[in-house]
C-alpha cells in the first residue's frame, strides 16, 4: 500500500505503483507514471510525460519533467524516463526531450544526481552515472555508464562523455571525452586515463597497461590520427576497452575530441 501525505496533490491521470511513499506538499501531474517502491520527499514537483523507475528516491525541492529551457520547444509531447534505483537529491532539475532530439530525455539505472545538478532536454545518461553537486548538462549530451561529472562542471550541448570517464570539478567541457578518459579545467583538456576508476571497477593490470600504451599512441604527435588509430587496432585488437576508445573516436559527432595539452601528449 502506498503512503501519500494528505497535503500532496496528485492528478487523476497519474499512475502510482505499489509501496510508493510521497511526502508533504508535492505535486504529481497528469501523465506521470511512478513505479513501485519509489520515495518522493517533500516539496517536489513531477510533471510532464515522466516515468520514474522502481526504487528511485527523490529528495526535497527537485523539479522533474517541466518544459525544456529550449526556445525551439513548442509543447510537443516529449518524454522523460528515469531508471530504477536512481537517487535524485535536493534542487535537481530534469527536462524532457524535444522534437529536435528524439523526443526523449533518458536516465539509466543506479545513477546519483547530487544537489543542484541539471539534466537538460534530450540527454541520454546510461547506468551508474554520477553528477556531483551543481554539475550541468546542456541539451543532447550523452553520458556513458560509470562516468562521473565533477561538481560545478558544465558540459556543452551535443557533447559525448565516454563510459568510465572522469570530469574534474569546475571543468568546462566543450568537446567529446573518450571512454576511460580524465579531464579537468576551464575548456578542459585530457589529463590522462581514469586510472583510479579503472582500479575501482576491477580492471586487470594487463588491460590498464595496454590502455596506457594505446592512449600514448593515439595522442602522439607523429602521423595523422587515422594512422595512429590503425596502429592501435593492429596492436590492441583483443583489448575491448581500447577498441571502445577507437570506435568512440571514429563515431560521427558534431563535436571534436578533447585532446591533451601539448606537454601531456605522447
Amino acid at each position: 500500500m502506498s503512503d501519500i501525505h494528505a497535503t500532496t496533490i496528485i492528478a487523476k491521470t497519474a499512475k502510482i505503483g505499489k509501496k510508493v511513499n510521497i511526502g508533504p506538499f508535492c505535486v504529481i501531474g497528469d501523465n506521470v507514471t511512478i513505479e513501485d517502491n519509489v520515495e518522493i520527499m517533500s516539496n517536489t514537483v513531477v510533471t510532464g510525460r515522466t516515468r520514474i523507475g522502481a526504487g528511485t528516491r527523490i529528495f526535497p525541492f527537485a523539479s522533474i519533467g517541466h518544459a525544456p529551457q529550449d526556445l525551439k520547444y513548442a509543447g510537443e509531447t516529449s518524454r522523460l524516463e528515469i531508471g530504477v534505483n536512481t537517487v535524485i537529491r535536493e534542487y535537481v532539475t530534469m527536462n524532457p526531450g524535444t522534437k529536435g532530439g528524439g523526443m526523449i530525455t533518458k536516465i539509466g539505472d543506479n545513477c546519483l544526481f547530487m544537489v543542484g545538478a541539471h539534466v537538460a532536454h534530450d540527454c541520454i545518461i546510461e547506468n551508474n552515472v554520477i553528477l556531483v553537486n551543481n554539475a550541468t548538462l546542456g541539451g543532447h549530451v550523452h553520458v556513458g555508464e560509470w562516468a562521473i561529472i565533477g561538481g560545478l562542471s558544465a558540459v556543452h550541448q551535443f557533447v559525448r562523455i565516454g563510459k568510465h570517464a572522469m570530469i574534474g570539478g569546475m571543468s568546462g567541457i566543450e568537446n567529446d571525452v573518450i571512454p576511460y578518459g580524465s579531464v579537468i579545467g576551464n575548456r578542459a583538456r585530457l589529463s590522462g586515463l581514469n586510472i583510479v576508476g579503472l582500479k575501482r571497477r576491477s580492471f586487470s593490470r594487463k588491460v590498464i597497461h595496454d590502455l596506457r600504451k594505446a592512449y600514448r599512441m593515439i595522442f602522439a604527435l607523429e602521423g595523422t590520427l587515422g594512422e595512429r588509430l590503425d596502429d592501435v587496432i593492429e596492436d590492441f585488437s583483443n583489448n575491448e576497452p581500447v577498441m571502445e576508445i577507437v570506435d568512440f573516436i571514429r563515431s560521427e559527432s558534431s563535436r571534436a575530441i578533447c585532446q591533451p595539452a601539448m606537454d601531456d601528449a605522447g
